[in-house]
């Protein structure tokens, strides 16, 4: 069975160096994650910059307010144009997220490309049909609009 994907873009009205320190440090995930994903970095930084091989381990309570670890690893950094995490141990079978910037007349663009892949087979692609796909979609959603709150709608 294949990966399932999907794709997100922002314009967002800052500079490359502003988009760029915001997203690529792990401290402002909570800013942008919604309140019931009971969201946490509970790993200690290793540095102040981004950097390939660097791990950053979560809590997450994505249903049923369970509590799961989840560890990604920075696999791919290229300052002030992409970064990539892979998790390391988690909900699923594959997650692979990049994160991509391009400076643009009055700004930024960010897009995201994440493939990721449920485990448990069948049963994974009954529960991403039911609601693990939505649950993404919403909290994609979510980081659109605080991120329009916090830097300001593209015009």
């Amino acid at each position: 069975m294949a990966a399932h994907s999907f794709k997100t873009v922002q314009k967002i009205p800052i500079s490359l160096p502003q988009a760029w320190d915001f997203f690529s440090n792990p401290a402002n995930l909570q800013a942008i994650t919604p309140d019931d994903m009971g969201f946490k970095v509970i790993s200690k930084y290793h540095g102040d910059v981004m950097y390939a091989g660097q791990i950053i381990e979560y809590k997450v309570r994505p249903v049923l307010n369970i509590p799961i670890y989840w560890m990604t690893e920075i696999t791919q950094v290229k300052d002030k144009e992409y970064f990539i995490d892979e998790q390391r141990f988690g909900p699923y079978a594959l997650w692979h997220h990049q994160h991509h910037f391009k400076e643009i007349p009055g700004g930024v663009e960010m897009t995201d490309i994440v493939h990721y892949k449920n485990p448990l087979g069948p049963l994974g692609r009954l529960a991403n049909s039911l609601f693990v796909k939505k649950k993404l979609a919403g909290i994609f959603d979510y980081r659109y609009k605080k991120v329009e709150d916090m830097f300001g709608k593209w015009l």
